[in-house]
Formats: C-alpha cells, structure tokens, sequence
C-alpha cells in the first residue's frame, strides 16, 4: 500500500527553513512544495486573474530564496513569510493599477476609417507628397536632391557618379529645393 506523507504543520515549516539556512537542500526543497499551495491560495484570494496570481507567487518565491538569511530561527516562520507575501502582492497590485491608468486598448472600431488606405499617418501622406513633387523636378535637379538629400551621398561621391561638377550640384540642389517649396505650398 502507498501511504501519502500527512500534511506538513506550519510550525514545521520554522523547522524546515532552519535547516535550511544551514544548507540543508532537502529541506529547502521540501518546504517550497509545503508553503506553495498556501501562497497560491493567498494570491489567488487577492488577485483576481489567474496568471496575475502565479506570477505574484513567483515573486514571493523569489523574494523568499534572495532574503532567506534574514528569516531569525527563534521566530514563527508564517507571520514572517506572510509579511514578504504581502509586499509582493502589494507590489504587483500597485504597477498593475498604474498601467491600467496609463494604457488604453483600442479596438479596431477605434479607427477613424476602416480603408488602409485612408488611414495614412500624416508624415505618411507628407512622403507620398514629397515623392510626387521631385518627380516633376527637371532631371538634373532631380538626380542632384535625390542623391545628396535623399540617398545622403557626398558631394564628391554624387560628382564621381554623375560627372556633374560639385558647384553645379550645389546649384542643382538649391534650384531644387527652392522648386520643391513652391510645388508643395500648392493645395
């Protein structure tokens, strides 16, 4: 026949964590297994959502391994592990209710339009704007804004590329810009 170990009583649980202070594994081990189905009913009692609630117990459990060395032995174990448990849960409480003052969810009812089409942000339509007008650019100006302001190449470097001489890059590139002010100040 398999007999089930009895339930653990809380005042072995001051026993276990004494011995585990000194480095007793075992004992450690076995006082996790006791005091996690405690610590999941304390959670699951002040944290509603199921996942909130276990993530609570693994900061409990974590919190507990990182400070164990200040547990005194010559004290009850429970009021002690209550104490941390409550922290922990105070904690998870407390961002949980600043993001939920800081966030809101939007569903795609939300959206202005329900076209993709219709929902270009503004710099969005600025780009398609601003691509239109350098189109109708004459092609030396053209070639000069497209790749000094927009591919970032050097004078230099777009000179080597087109044979154009650096002054009349510069040219160019004034002539254009001054020409893209004028065709995107049109409606």
């Amino acid at each position: 026949m398999n007999y089930a170990a009895p339930p653990l009583e809380v005042h072995d649980w001051d026993v276990l964590m004494a011995r585990a202070q000194t480095g007793d594994r075992a004992s450690y081990r076995e006082l996790l297994n006791a005091v996690l189905p405690w610590l999941r009913n304390i959670a699951s009692a002040r944290l509603r959502a199921r996942d909130d609630a276990e993530d609570a117990v693994q900061d409990i459990l974590l919190t507990l391994h990182a400070i164990r060395h200040t547990y005194d032995p010559s004290r009850p174990f429970k009021p002690w592990l209550m104490a941390v448990a409550k922290r922990r849960i105070a904690d998870r409480l407390r961002v949980k209710m600043r993001r939920t003052a800081r966030e809101t969810f939007l569903a795609p009812e939300h959206e202005t339009f329900a076209g993709e089409e219709t929902n270009l942000t503004e710099q969005e339509s600025e780009a398609k704007r601003l691509r239109a007008a350098v189109t109708q650019l004459p092609e030396a100006q053209r070639k000069a804004v497209t790749m000094l302001k927009l591919e970032e190449k050097s004078l230099t470097e777009t000179s080597a590329l087109t044979g154009i001489s650096v002054t009349a890059l510069k040219v160019s590139t004034h002539r254009a810009l001054n020409n893209l002010r004028k065709l995107l100040e049109k409606p």
